[in-house]
């Protein structure tokens, strides 16, 4: 076989494929052996008869299906099994006459495939065979005979599924009724078929051995053999009579052969249960041949009887019966003494192997079929018969299963009701035979069910059906001989029942099982019904033919026992009294006598044991009779032996009492019960069954005297919980007692008892299951209910529910923390509680249940940590108070109680969030149990809105509480808004206390406002109210909600002095309490704020201003509707002031402008006194400068320049006449609050005129603007401080803030700007008014930094250092380095540095260990000005580092002041980081102690690295050596590995392949701000990425030689890390560098090459021509600069060489750029060319590091060398010798 590229042999015409093939043996042969051809079995072509001629198969078949039919003959499972179900899918979408096609090939492969050995594959088969016969139908009929056979099979597979898929086709062919007639039709076809596969074939003929292993043609051979038998059983079953007949000579034909009957014998399970069900079949529908055959089947079937292989048990057991039954002479064929009874009798001994279910229900059919002179002595047969029954009942397998010795005893029972049936009559060997089945058979398995407990449900109830049987036998009319005789058994059973229990109960082996099976075996007598009912699937029953039904026969005969005396009408079906008595009643009198006095011996020989052994076993035994068999002669029998005794010592001595003392139950519960109960002699429950059965006996004052005198007894309430446990669950015994438990007696006692338990549990420590009975008995009496009542009478529970309450609050209401002492008993409590809320309906309409609700309420709202509760116990009481407060609302259907819960609920909410001091914890919970409050309320139906109501006004505060809740806020957040120029103040009242709040409690009015809003967007979006018009009437919503936002605005102001704050924020968002909910819930929201703020200003205006702003983004507020004109502000009061503030950015221009003008007006009017209050000269200047600073565009001149002009004349006047308002002069004392606001403002305003209007302004005008800055400045540098009023502050603040504006104004003026202004103004302000401001500011801000070492910086401070900072870092270089500070010098301090640098040097660079932002970052600044200055100073001392008499390699420091720094922090970074390895990120908490530290020292190396990169090259190698040997920049780098993110890309980028990528941290440049952004939990990382790229440009070979030594998790870490987000920027940087550099070299040409990242460099000089290829690594700078050679003219190689290295040097060892090392290495050739020699230690003319030439000469050879190259020699060679010429070197 080849495929069509193979190439075919010359000559060779006949075609490899094995279609072809076949098309050429039809042509030859003129047919087609069958359409497949090839392999098909030739025993199959006699089944399908073969097409002729190719030419009609390819006609008629369509293409798909002729492919899908060729892939079935493939031997592949897979291949047929999709070849299969894809035949199955085509037959579903093919047409129908394109299907018909295949129908004559489909039989022929049907009939092979649906045999094949792959389950899968005949189970598709079967399911295409369904599709297409739904799409062929009749079509099929011609084939029908073809493959009916098969089909049959099919539905016998022994693969479920398979035969379940051809049942379905068979029954989609043919309804049930048209199944015979076709089966009939093809009867023969289908019997030669069976015939073959039964008789004939055999594993090698189904299969060919050659391609099919052994064990698969075994296994199909015997399926097919199992599947053919039982197809001829369906063949039998589906075939109408007349038609067996027919096939009747084929079948004896099949009968007559040996090989068949073989099968009975087969090993496989398999065959022989189809060959029992086989005969069972020819049985039903052939017996003639049965009989015919008998010899060959009585053999087959009776001799196999003991084969117990689960498979074929159950079929050989009906084919036995079958046999019995069609066959009579059928025993005449078998030795049935020698072969069948043997093996019957080994089946039974065994208990039937397992398989009793289905052996032992046949057993009595069996043994009714058998004749006499089979069974011969009936003593011995039946005695062995039932013998081995019992011991088959015994052994291990049968006692493992209670289905099997359940089906074991039942066959047993029936075999003896049948045999004694059988066996009636009087003679001797009959009576024989009965007393033998009694006493030797039915006694002892009796004696066997008592021992073993899995045996007694079956058997004590197959005997009481027994018993009952007979009983109604006695009681037959129509035989009397029957009665007769079954009176007789009945007699002889029960006399030898009683003998053997009595034998049993006095016998020394007795145990405790086989006591408590004795009283379950009478139990059962007395009560058939209570046996447990073995299955709920009915079983089939074997009725004998003579037992009549008598079922529903009553016997009038009179009951012995006592009737009980009470009952009740709904009698229940368990083991009670009242049942008792019935079942007594309805009891044969054959049963009663006898029961009544076995169960009267049994008492009385059980209380002698007692009496006499004092046996704990008999005691059980004897309660057990007591209470199952009640009356008063079995407690006469009881009291026989013993002295009678007097009821008077037990009960009260009366008329009654000498009546009740002669009645024997009281007289046995005197004597003995009660003895029983005090010693606890056995269990109290049996005891107490035995005192139900004394009260049975007596009356109801009776029973009332008796349970009165139990209840003072010691163990009364042990005894009483008993007696009502069981009275709750029976309602027999809930009539019996139920007028005592409604009595005085028991509810008093109840109370009493509920007051001792609490007082216990309140005073003392004790364990939870002491007097847990007395806990049990106070739930029954709280939750048990008889009829919606409870079982005691309702007054007894309201005071019990009292005592509860009282017992939980007694203490709670002085002090919660005592409820820690309520534990013990606190779980007791709530369980009362729950079960008494869910008891019965409108228990909680008593006002203690409310109460009692109410403080379960109280300790569940409150946090554990008040209230010291367990996790268990507050989860008790949540699920207590839940439950309560379901069925309050449930039961009273909205009829609430005025004072009740709800009410005192609410009051008791709003005492806790306006007086109680309440953390973030305890507002949650409270929170929390408020939402569960009102939702259990919403879901009330119908929902009880006036008690809602009620709730909310009980709630709310009324104004004068929301004034005293406001007060109570801490006034801090104002030093804030005013450093901040939110709001501008005149005076200090406002402003005290300047402590951090430190408190972790959240203020009143915050709790406040937390729960009301929560109670207001949960009223308003449910929507219970109907609109917000009415609820308005209920609750002021915008007041509530205004309130919310100003505690809103308070927590935003307060945020940096209040910790507590964020918490509150989590709260608010847990509950979802959010500005944009309570807008969205209240419309006039907008107009209640703007009136507040007009009414009381501060944060009432903040309040408005925010909610303004937001609102109209969202479009939802008009503020010209508020204000309508803008003379609603005037006179201008400090309210409308602050609102002017506040709302002016949202202002109309227009009116603005007006603001602007009136005050302008009213400002130039203002004289002495007026200057300074509000409604003047104050207010003017705060109104004009809002209005300017907010959104009025002076460029544009929409406000005139002269109204600017005009206001600055103003304050000039005021200079003039009114000096005293001017701050000049404040040194001696401290400045009036009304002036400094006055000068905030006219500071304020001066910054405005001169950020708008610079050119404006005339000289004059220019002149006191910076002599009153001087003045400002230098009258408050002496008074001010951190801890000075937020006034002073303020004002300082604004001097800062000129300072700054016009040191920026002048430091980046345009001459086009310069022009305009005032002659020589420049110049006046750089020689005097810069030297006088900063000789004055640079002081002051080192004196403010020196008071924040060990002080808590608040927020008005932090401003006032930004200021300073702001100021100070725009301090011009030259007035820097000519500072006037005092000197700072430090002791050993090596430096080249002048004094005056050197000393601020030295007061400054500590200031970068300062724990205040402002400070690091200003000291930054102010240092990064001299950095790049410092190096020249060293440059110039760079030839004192000559190598005179010392070689070594010269190592220079930094500034000492900045490696000062350095060193103290890398000891505090070691410390943070000293767990931490190398590479994993660190997140460091802003503002921390570690924030600090790190961003010190990395400020710190941003300076040294700002000083290196401005050092020349021969420094940078200095002071490289340096940092390598101090390892400091290691540490760094490590440090920087912790620090920087793992992943530095800028969020919220979209990626855009067209760009270059997303942006870094490194890519970006990195800017350091003094002013505090958001981002500032990034700030270290973003640092640390600046730094870690500043090193790597910088510092190159440093960081390389670095990498080289780190182990390889770090060196792996660094190397990823640096590749794929620095390398390409600095790789880039570099090549642009060289591409962009101006510097050009004689006979050198440098070119850069930046998409290939390299740098080609030409040299030529005369007729010699160098080329160079420098190539950059794609982890530069880590990996080493490649050097490469390109042409070369006139260079020897061994010289070529030397200056590869030497270029390799230059690049890879020096911390330079390219251009710089090739500078460097041209600077070298040309010296080389100039005749000086190299160094022969490094080859190279210039040295690598300190740049100079060869000076040391060897005297010997007078080579030179590098002194650092020679000391590097003799270091490491440990010789003073010549590298050369090896002579001693001098």
């Amino acid at each position: 076989m080849g495929g069509k590229s193979k190439q075919r042999t010359k000559g060779n015409v006949r075609p490899s494929s094995s279609g072809k093939a076949a098309e050429l043996l039809a042509k030859d042969k003129g047919t087609v052996p069958g359409f497949l051809g090839f392999g098909a079995s030739q025993n199959e072509l006699g089944y399908v008869p073969a097409v002729q001629g190719l030419e009609e198969v390819d006609n008629l078949v369509d293409a798909d299906f002729r492919m899908v039919l060729r892939k079935m003959s493939k031997r592949d499972a897979t291949t047929k099994l999709k070849a299969v179900q894809e035949f199955g899918t085509m037959c579903k979408e093919k047409h129908p006459e394109n299907i018909k096609g295949v129908l004559p090939y489909w039989s022929r492969i049907y009939c092979k495939i649906s045999l094949d050995h792959d389950r899968r594959v005949r189970e598709a088969v079967q399911q295409a065979f369904e599709s297409l016969i739904l799409q062929v139908k009749r079509n099929l009929a011609p084939y029908l005979k073809s493959i009916m056979g098969h089909w049959l099979i099919a539905q016998c597979d022994t693969y479920n599924p398979a035969a379940s898929a051809a049942k379905v086709a068979f029954q989609v062919a043919f309804p049930l009724n048209k199944q015979p007639e076709a089966v009939a039709f093809c009867k023969e076809e289908i019997m030669n078929i069976l015939f073959d596969y039964i008789m004939k074939e055999s594993p090698e003929t189904l299969s060919d051995p050659q391609s099919v292993p052994e064990e698969e043609r075994e296994g199909k051979y015997l399926r097919v053999v199992t599947s053919s038998l039982l197809a001829l059983k369906k063949l039998l079953d589906l075939l109408p009579e007349n038609e067996s007949v027919a096939l009747k000579d084929r079948l004896m034909e099949l009968l007559s052969q040996s090989k068949f009957w073989k099968y009975s014998r087969h090993k496989t399970p398999q065959i022989r249960s189809a060959f029992f069900e086989l005969i069972i079949a020819f049985c039903q529908y052939l017996p003639e041949l049965m009989k015919f055959e008998a010899a060959r089947v009585c053999p087959a079937v009776l001799l196999s009887i003991d084969d117990m292989d689960p498979v074929v048990c159950p079929s050989v057991w009906a084919a036995a019966l079958y046999v019995l039954t069609c066959i009579e002479d059928c025993w005449a064929h078998v030795n049935a003494k020698k072969g069948v009874l043997p093996k019957l009798w080994t089946v039974l001994k065994e208990g039937g192997r397992g398989l009793a279910t289905f052996v032992y229900p046949s057993l009595l059919p069996f043994i009714s079929r058998l004749p006499e002179e089979i069974i011969g002595s009936k003593i011995e047969f039946f005695t062995m018969f039932f013998s081995s029954f019992s011991k088959g009942l015994l052994s291990e397998r049968a006692l493992m299963s209670c289905t099997e010795s359940s089906a074991i005893v039942s066959a047993f029972m029936e075999c003896l009701r049948f045999t004694l049936h059988q066996n009636l009559g009087k003679a001797e060997d009959q009576q024989k035979l009965q007393q033998m089945l009694i006493n030797e058979q039915l006694l002892p398995l009796l004696h066997s069910a008592l021992k073993n407990p899995k045996l007694q449900t079956d058997t004590f109830s197959q005997l009481a059906d027994t018993l009952a049987s007979w009983e109604r036998q006695t009681d037959n009319p129509d035989i009397e001989e029957w009665a007769d005789a079954y009176k007789r058994l009945l007699s002889d059973f029960w006399v030898g029942l009683s003998q053997a229990c009595m034998s049993q109960l006095g016998s020394t082996e007795a145990d405790k099982n086989l006591l408590e099976g004795v009283s379950s075996l009478l139990k059962c007598l007395r009560k058939p019904g209570s046996a447990t009912k073995q299955s709920v699937k009915k079983k089939g029953k074997i009725r004998f033919i003579d037992e009549e039904e008598t079922e529903n026969h009553n016997s009038n005969a009179t009951n012995r026992l006592e009737e009980l005396t009470f009952g009740t009408k709904n009698a229940l079906e368990s083991e009670n009294l009242g049942d008792t008595s019935k079942q007594l009643q309805d009891n044969h009198p054959a049963r009663t006598v006898p029961l009544e006095g076995l169960v009267c011996e049994l008492a009385k020989l059980s209380m002698t044991f007692i009496n006499e052994q004092n046996s704990e076993m008999h005691l059980t035994f004897l309660t057990t009779l007591v209470s199952s068999f009640p009356s008063r002669k079995l407690f006469t029998t009881l009291l026989e032996n013993d002295n009678p005794g007097s009821a008077e010592s037990f009960l009260e001595a009366n008329n009654e009492v000498k009546a009740m003392a002669s009645n024997p139950a009281i007289q046995f519960l005197i004597q003995k019960l009660l003895i029983w109960m005090k010693e606890s002699r056995t269990d109290l429950n049996c005891l107490v069954d035995m005192l139900y059965s004394v009260l049975h006996c007596c009356l109801n004052n009776e029973r009332k005297i008796i349970l009165n005198q139990i209840s003072e007894m010691e163990q009364g309430w042990l005894i009483l919980s008993h007696i009502i446990q069981k009275a709750c669950v029976d309602p027999i015994k809930y009539a019996a007692i139920s007028d005592w438990l409604k009595g005085e007696v028991l509810g008093e006692k109840l109370v009493s008892l509920t007051d001792k338990l609490c007082a216990m549990g309140i005073t003392s420590s004790w364990p939870k299951d002491t007097h847990s009975h007395s806990w049990m008995l106070l739930s029954l009496a709280l939750s048990k209910h008889i009829n919606n009542e409870f079982f005691i009478d309702e007054v007894y529970i309201e005071r019990i529910i009292d005592r509860l309450h009282s017992a939980l609050s007694k203490d709670f209401s002085k002090d919660p923390s005592k409820t820690g002492a309520l534990e013990p008993s606190l779980s007791f409590i709530c369980d009362l509680a729950s079960k008494f809320f869910c008891s019965i309906k409108g228990c909680l309409q008593m006002s203690s249940a409310e109460d009692l609700l109410y403080t379960i309420f109280q300790l569940c709202a409150q946090s554990q940590e008040k209230t010291h509760l367990s996790d268990a116990d507050l989860h008790k009481l949540q699920q207590t108070w839940l439950l309560g407060l379901t069925s309050l609302i449930n039961q009273q259907n909205g009829n609430f109680r005025k004072c009740g819960f709800f009410h005192s609920s609410a009051t008791w909410l709003k005492s806790q969030v306006q007086t109680s001091t309440l953390d973030a914890k305890s507002l949650q919970v409270l929170l929390s149990c408020t939402y569960t409050l009102l939702d259990k309320m919403k879901a009330a139906q119908p929902q009880p809105l006036h008690h809602l109501i009620t709730l909310i006004e009980c709630m709310v505060p009324n104004h004068s509480e929301w004034e005293n809740l406001r007060q109570k806020l801490s006034p801090q957040w104002l030093s804030k808004v005013l450093l901040m120029e939110q709001l501008s103040l005149n005076s200090d009242a406002l402003c005290a206390g300047n402590d951090i709040y430190s408190s972790d409690k959240i203020p009143n009015h915050l709790c406040t406002t937390a729960l009301l809003n929560q109670v207001l967007l949960q009223i308003l979006e449910a929507d219970i109210f109907n609109g917000q018009e009415e609820i308005h009437t209920v609750m002021p919503t915008s007041q509530i909600a205004a309130e919310m936002l100003y505690s809103l605005q308070w927590c935003e102001e307060m945020k940096d002095f209040c910790p507590t704050i964020s918490k509150y924020h989590e709260l608010l968002l847990q509950f979802d309490i959010t500005r944009e909910r309570l807008r969205n819930a209240c419309s006039t929201l907008c107009e209640t704020l703007f009136s507040r703020s007009l009414q009381s200003g501060l944060l009432w205006a903040l309040t408005a201003s925010q909610f303004i702003t937001q609102t109209k983004v969202d479009g939802g507020c008009d503020l010209k509707q508020l204000y309508i004109t803008v003379e609603r502000f005037f006179p201008l009061t400090e309210a409308s002031l602050h609102t002017i503030q506040s709302i002016a950015p949202s202002l109309l221009q227009e009116d603005k402008n007006i603001l602007v003008t009136q005050c302008a007006a009213k400002l130039s009017t203002s004289k002495s006194t007026d200057i300074t209050i509000i409604d003047g000269g104050f207010g003017s200047l705060v109104v004009i400068n809002s209005c300017l600073q907010n959104g009025t565009n002076v460029d544009d001149h929409l406000v005139d320049d002269q109204l600017f002009i005009s206001v600055l004349n103003t304050i000039m006047e005021w200079r003039n006449y009114e000096e005293e308002i001017f701050l000049f002069d404040c040194t001696l004392k401290p400045p009036e609050p009304n002036l400094l606001g006055i000068n905030v403002e006219i500071l304020r305003f001066l910054r405005l005129l001169i950020k708008h209007l610079p050119t404006s302004v005339t000289s004059e005008q220019w002149d006191f603007i910076m002599c009153s800055i001087l003045t400002w400045l230098e009258a408050m540098s002496e008074t001010v401080s951190l801890d000075s009023k937020p006034l002073v502050l303020h004002f300082v603040c604004q001097i800062c803030g000129m300072l700054s504006d016009l040191c920026y104004m002048f430091q980046t003026m345009t001459p086009e700007i310069s022009k305009t202004l005032p002659d020589n103004l420049a110049n006046e302000w750089d020689n005097f008014f810069v030297e006088g401001a900063y000789g004055q500011l640079l002081p002051l801000f080192l004196k403010i930094a020196a008071e924040c070492k060990g002080t808590i910086l608040l927020p008005s401070s932090m401003c006032l250092l930004k200021a300073l900072g702001e100021a100070s870092t725009l301090i011009p270089l030259k007035q820097l380095m000519n500072h006037s500070l005092p000197a700072k010098f430090i002791a050993g301090q090596k430096t080249n540095l002048p004094d005056k640098l050197q000393s601020i040097l030295n007061t400054l660079a500590p200031l970068l260990l300062c724990h205040a932002r402002p400070v690091k970052i200003t000291t930054y600044h102010i240092l990064h000005k001299l950095m790049s200055e410092l190096p020249a100073f060293d440059h110039e001392h760079l030839n004192s580092y000559d190598d005179n008499g010392n070689d070594e390699e010269h190592a220079l420091s930094p500034p000492a002041a900045l490696m000062s720094v350095i060193g103290t922090q890398e000891a505090d970074l070691e410390n943070i980081f000293c767990n931490i390895p190398v590479g994993e990120y660190t997140d460091i908490e802003p503002l921390s102690e570690a924030y600090y530290s790190i961003l010190g020292y990395l400020l710190a190396w941003k300076l040294l690295l700002i000083f290196f990169k401005a050092s020349p090259s021969e420094l940078r190698a200095i002071y490289a050596t340096y940092l390598r040997k101090s390892k400091c920049l290691h540490k760094l780098l490590q440090h920087l590995f912790r620090l920087m993110p793992e992943n530095p890309t800028i969020p919220g980028q979209i990626a855009d392949s067209a760009s270059k990528g997303l942006r870094t941290l490194f890519s970006e440049k990195h800017v350091i701000l003094l002013q505090e952004t958001e981002t500032l939990n990034t700030e270290v990382s973003k640092l640390a990425c600046a730094v870690y790229y500043s090193v790597l440009e910088d510092l190159p070979a440093t960081v390389r030689l670095w990498w080289n030594s780190q182990d390889k998790r770090v060196s792996s870490t660094v190397d990823k890390y640096t590749s794929r987000y620095v390398s390409s920027i600095l790789s880039s940087q570099e090549i642009s560098a060289v591409q962009s550099s101006t510097q050009t070299f004689k006979s050198m040409v440098v070119k850069a090459r930046p998409v290939a990242r390299e740098v080609l460099a030409t040299y030529s000089v005369d007729d010699i021509f160098i080329e160079l290829i420098i190539q950059l690594p794609t982890n530069y700078p880590l990996g080493s600069i490649t050097v490469e050679s390109g042409k070369r003219v006139g260079v020897a190689v061994q010289q070529w060489r030397n200056w590869m290295l030497q270029l390799n040097t230059f690049l890879n060892l020096q911390n330079g750029s390219i251009m710089e090392g090739l500078a460097l290495w041209k600077s070298n050739v040309d010296k080389r060319f100039e005749g000086t020699e190299e160094c022969m230690i490094c080859f190279s003319v210039i040295h690598g590091s300190n740049y100079s030439l060869p000076k040391k000469a060897c005297r010997t050879c007078k080579k030179k060398f590098h002194s650092a190259c020679l000391y590097r020699w003799f270091t490491s060679s440990n010789k003073s010798s010549c590298p050369l010429c090896r002579e001693m070197f001098f």
